[in-house]
């Protein structure tokens, strides 16, 4: 590709990581990875045209093979911002999945019931809302509302993604959703702060007084300060994520979901080796008992409760 294709990717922003080291941790039977994405390939799914950042490419084989590489059974896909309100290339990775994967779409107040009804019969089983300022332009809040009136009739959750900084402020409106919420990431701690500092006893509190709220512990290579692991295979990677995790692990552990957030979108210092991502799990779930919950029994519950 030259420099003036529209699909040439945001510089500065890293591959995936090629060669994933083979976990130490072997994770339960039926693990999901209930966090990921597929990004085009552009030539076929091509990307939106108002969107902040023009992703490599990473297709469903590619996340396909990680999955089996990494010892888990199932996926869950999650739009990317990349691709807007188009869903096909997420809905593709659905089809081709022999069942192992359901996903989170994007929508818009205009998308149809016919199309909603279709995204469900492919796998689809929540709608993510983004506020984080840099990667999306605004949606007002009564169209967001009113897109969670209506998947809550085919039975959908919302998937929020926002910065710690803003819960204050975004706070109403997330106790106002009529569906489960899911919390991507924790909402994005600062770690530079205490982990018994206002900014997180808010977001504790947050799903402490609301049940129908889910949280991610996912992440660390986003949200690390210490950073990822030395060169001297030091195995006790983004070790300064692990208090605030384990805390959400440890407190509320029947609404807590793990992912690798592969290809890991927007990176630019690091690429993370999704095989020692895994291995950060038992640091955050340090009983059999806890990792169960966290990579079967709650994911399945929320996805394929049929089968749960």
């Amino acid at each position: 590709m030259t420099e003036t294709t529209p699909f040439t990717k945001t510089p500065g922003w890293l591959d995936w990581h090629a060669g994933p080291s083979k976990p130490r941790f072997k994770v339960p039977v039926g693990a999901v990875d209930a966090h990921c994405h597929v990004f085009g390939p552009g030539a076929e799914f091509p990307y939106a045209a108002g969107r902040k950042y023009t992703p490599c490419d990473a297709s469903k084989a590619q996340l396909f093979a990680l999955r089996d590489h990494l010892g888990f059974a199932r996926n869950v896909i999650v739009q990317a911002t990349c691709h807007g309100a188009d869903n096909r290339a997420m809905v593709d990775a659905l089809n081709h999945s022999g069942g192992k994967a359901r996903g989170v779409a994007t929508v818009r107040r205009d998308t149809p019931d016919a199309e909603l009804q279709a995204l469900h019969d492919a796998g689809v089983r929540g709608v993510r809302f983004n506020f984080v300022k840099r990667l999306v332009d605004f949606t007002p809040r009564d169209e967001l509302m009113e897109i969670a009136g209506r998947i809550k009739r085919l039975g959908w959750h919302v998937v929020i993604y926002f910065e710690a900084v803003d819960l204050p402020e975004l706070w109403d409106f997330f106790t106002a959703l009529p569906t489960m919420v899911v919390v991507d990431h924790m909402g994005r701690p600062d770690l530079s702060k205490p982990i018994d500092g206002a900014e997180f006893e808010l977001f504790v509190k947050f799903l402490a007084q609301h049940p129908n709220v889910w949280s991610k512990v996912s992440c660390p290579e986003r949200l690390s300060v210490s950073g990822p692991p030395a060169l001297n295979g030091e195995q006790n990677a983004y070790r300064d994520v692990i208090p605030f995790a384990r805390r959400i692990v440890e407190t509320f552990p029947d609404r807590v979901l793990w992912g690798t957030d592969w290809p890991h979108p927007n990176l630019k210092d690091h690429m993370p080796d999704d095989g020692l991502l895994v291995d950060f799990i038992p640091h955050i779930a340090t009983t059999p008992a806890l990792q169960c919950k966290l990579l079967v029994d709650n994911p399945m519950r929320l996805y394929w409760p049929e089968q749960s």
